[in-house]
């Protein structure tokens, strides 16, 4: 693997163990951990709670969807329904990740772990994963650029190293 993203695949294991899910991306913020898992489930109609952080449904729209607003009141998390994507921005627990689904972390400079920017999405899906670690990358593998061949176009959504190895140094405070 290529040196710089040994330390942000550390900081992907150790979230997702504690998680208790088999996969982590760490991606720049949980709303581009959102809009990640809507444009990789192509969502169409989405419902979430009217009382969410505005970047939610920006992150459904910019990925194709549609909005739906209802009053569910929720506290820590919640999911985009129909889809089995969970917004926890402001929940973050051992042992929280739900089988089956796109659980979305953020490591904003309010939340539990307070990297700066930052987010994650935890998946039990591998296929879904390596989709996931293409497309925050401009659609490039993690590897040198001199080895690289493009085969799709992603977005510049990673997490740098340096927030990475901060993560993991708060973590583990």
């Amino acid at each position: 693997m290529y040196e710089r993203n040994q330390v942000i695949r550390q900081f992907e294991s150790t979230i997702a163990k504690y998680c208790n899910a088999p996969y982590g991306v760490a991606v720049e913020s949980c709303s581009a951990a959102l809009f990640l898992c809507c444009l990789y489930l192509k969502v169409k109609e989405v419902q979430i709670p009217k009382h969410t952080y505005h970047g939610v449904p920006c992150a459904i729209i910019n990925a194709g969807g549609s909005v739906k607003f209802n009053n569910h009141s929720w506290k820590g998390s919640y999911s985009l329904h129909p889809y089995p994507i969970i917004d926890s921005a402001i929940r973050f627990k051992k042992d929280m990740y739900v089988p089956d689904t796109y659980l979305c972390l953020s490591f904003q400079y309010s939340k539990h772990i307070p990297i700066g920017r930052g987010g994650m999405i935890l998946t039990n899906n591998k296929k879904a994963r390596d989709w996931f670690r293409l497309m925050r990358a401009d659609g490039r593998k993690e590897v040198p650029n001199s080895k690289d061949k493009v085969k799709l176009i992603g977005y510049n959504m990673y997490m740098i190293p340096e927030q990475a190895a901060r993560g993991l140094s708060l973590f583990y405070w």
